[in-house]
């Protein structure tokens, strides 16, 4: 692996400014550009105006500036085949192709592997009309979940506490709530537990777990309110023991990639999985074929280990070779959204204190909705900054992280209050436990 690369990255979210972050540290790295970019992403990388789905734009870019590894981002250039495109153009990148990436693209596609290779998972039904789906539904137990089979941004779930809000969501997604990702609906039974993030890169046959995280989908206090794309994350996740990790490592991540091979379309690049952890153990939630985010940015935060080899040897099928090494500490962060998010939401608002919050040890600002403008920075998506703080235990890098979201000054935002509350509650309990010992 030669030093003074070009290297570029797709996308412009808070995982995109993360991966930038971390990449930009890399001693193999030559120039760094990210494409379209934000205004956080343009203090370590060079952005350049591209749409993450204008692929021969990107591709006629790669070859100015002679890229030589492109870090795909987003789910929706990966799901659309931007990897297969940069292939046939003989440049290198990380990310699964498009017959890969269905296993985030369709939530049927997923679940119909999870049954033919028997990977635990929620039972389910796929639906292509309302009629049927009511019906359906009509003989199940409450609650119930009703997912819009392709990519909503995050949103496409939701859990029906009655048979009239069920039937008035089937309504809604086969109306054009998720435009064309409703087309077909997914439900499927409600699973009880807690939720984990767990995330492995692979090249199609090797596995190399990262660290583990949790994040908090709902909008309000005590994970009540609507689900949003993630308003906080930490890591890693205590529910993710050492046997929790073998257990998913051994009935849901091996089988999936021996899956896809056997389907002949290999899965390389980052595999997400998002769990429940139940009473018998894990099972699949769903696939996300990249790095989550808010998930990504506390990984990133961790990592001690230089990340361009690993994605290098994910694409070249030499990911047996790596390792990685990870900070001890807890990272923790908190999400700063637009007042009105997950609805509708004011954009090109003025956000100040940023510099101030970033000043503040082990804090570290990863921006998500923002641009530069006339020397300001200003607020143009629903999720906007992701205020990261390390600590030795969650209470601390909680404290850190709030520490740094009272610094930055934009009454048009919000946030949690209590993120990472679930694993603080561990921690007292395991501080009395140990008192008692």
């Amino acid at each position: 692996m030669r030093n003074n690369m070009n290297i570029l990255v797709i996308g412009s979210g808070g995982r995109e400014h993360a991966l930038c972050w971390t990449l930009s540290k890399s001693p193999l790295v030559s120039t760094l550009y990210c494409a379209p970019g934000n205004g956080g992403i343009a203090e370590v990388a060079s952005c350049v105006s591209i749409k993450v789905e204008d692929f021969p734009a990107i591709i006629d870019f790669c070859r100015s500036k002679t890229i030589d590894f492109v870090v795909v981002g987003p789910e929706a250039p990966l799901v659309l085949g931007l990897v297969d495109a940069l292939d046939a153009a003989g440049i290198k990148s990380f990310g699964p192709r498009a017959a890969a990436a269905a296993l985030e693209g369709s939530k049927g596609f997923m679940k119909d592997l999870c049954r033919e290779y028997g990977i635990p998972t929620a039972a389910y039904q796929r639906f292509d009309n309302a009629s049927e789906a009511k019906a359906y539904v009509a003989a199940q137990i409450l609650p119930i979940v009703i997912k819009a089979d392709g990519l909503a941004a995050g949103k496409g779930v939701i859990i029906a506490q009655t048979l009239e809000h069920a039937n008035e969501t089937i309504d809604e997604i086969f109306g054009g709530l998720f435009g064309g990702a409703g087309a077909e609906i997914v439900i499927e039974e409600f699973m009880s537990g807690e939720e984990a993030s767990f995330f492995v890169l692979t090249d199609g046959d090797a596995i190399l777990p990262l660290a583990t995280a949790q994040d908090h989908k709902a909008v309000g206090d005590g994970d009540t309110g609507a689900n949003t794309g993630g308003m906080g994350a930490y890591s890693p996740a205590p529910v993710m023991t050492e046997q929790m990790i073998t257990a998913t490592l051994e009935t849901i991540i091996k089988p999936t990639v021996a899956a896809m091979k056997d389907r002949g379309a290999p899965f390389t690049g980052v595999l997400y999985a998002g769990l429940m952890i139940t009473e018998t153990g894990p099972r699949l939630i769903e696939y996300n074929v990249r790095f989550g985010d808010p998930e990504c940015q506390v990984l990133c935060a961790r990592l001690e280990s230089d990340l361009l080899p690993a994605l290098m040897a994910t694409a070249d099928g030499t990911l047996r070779d790596i390792s990685l090494r990870w900070k001890p500490e807890i990272a923790l962060l908190v999400v700063m959204a637009a007042n009105g998010y997950p609805d509708a939401y004011e954009k090109n608002t003025v956000i100040n204190g940023l510099g101030e919050a970033a000043a503040i040890d082990d804090v570290i600002v990863f921006h998500a909705g923002t641009k530069r403008e006339g020397g300001k920075i200003l607020a143009t998506g629903g999720r906007v900054l992701g205020i990261t703080a390390i600590g030795k235990s969650v209470k601390q890098a909680q404290e850190k992280a709030y520490s740094g979201v009272k610094a930055i000054k934009w009454p048009q935002g919000f946030c949690r209050s209590d993120i990472g509350w679930r694993a603080i509650e561990r921690e007292i309990q395991g501080k009395k436990l140990q008192k008692e010992a």
